[in-house]
């Protein structure tokens, strides 16, 4: 099983469905990874009820990073603002579904915290939100 998730990621991090900017966005945010160098940015737009209707993301980093971005901005499609202030970093790693090291722990959760920095309008570096996604 472990083999078809790798694949999943190789194939999302070389061809994301979610990779780009929105201009103009309703929320956006970015921050990276200084233990690594990845640097990613999420725009979204929301529509008046909070549901989120546009995502994309941009900025480089390593396959586990590009390949989580790309997987968590389609499980939120659709999602409210509520319902991405609730989830939790198992979330996350449920949709990647491997194994991973504390190192590519830290890659992987890179999005969840952009993403959660944003619909909260947190500034960079909040260490609240850095204990709920790591």
């Amino acid at each position: 099983m472990d083999d078809l998730y790798r694949e999943i990621i190789i194939e999302r991090s070389k061809n994301p469905i979610y990779r780009g900017e929105l201009v103009p966005h309703d929320i956006s945010f970015e921050d990276e990874n200084p233990l690594c160098g990845d640097h990613l940015r999420i725009d979204l737009r929301v529509d008046q009820e909070g549901i989120i209707r546009e995502a994309a993301f941009s900025g480089h980093g390593c396959a586990i990073s590009q390949a989580s971005a790309d997987l968590l901005l389609e499980y939120v499609m659709g999602k409210s603002l509520d319902d991405v202030r609730r989830m939790h970093k198992e979330d996350l790693l449920d949709l990647l579904g491997i194994e991973l090291g504390p190192v590519r722990l830290k890659c992987a959760l890179l999005p969840l915290k952009i993403l959660k920095a944003g619909v909260y309008g947190v500034g960079g570096g909040s260490e609240a939100l850095d204990e709920e996604v790591s």
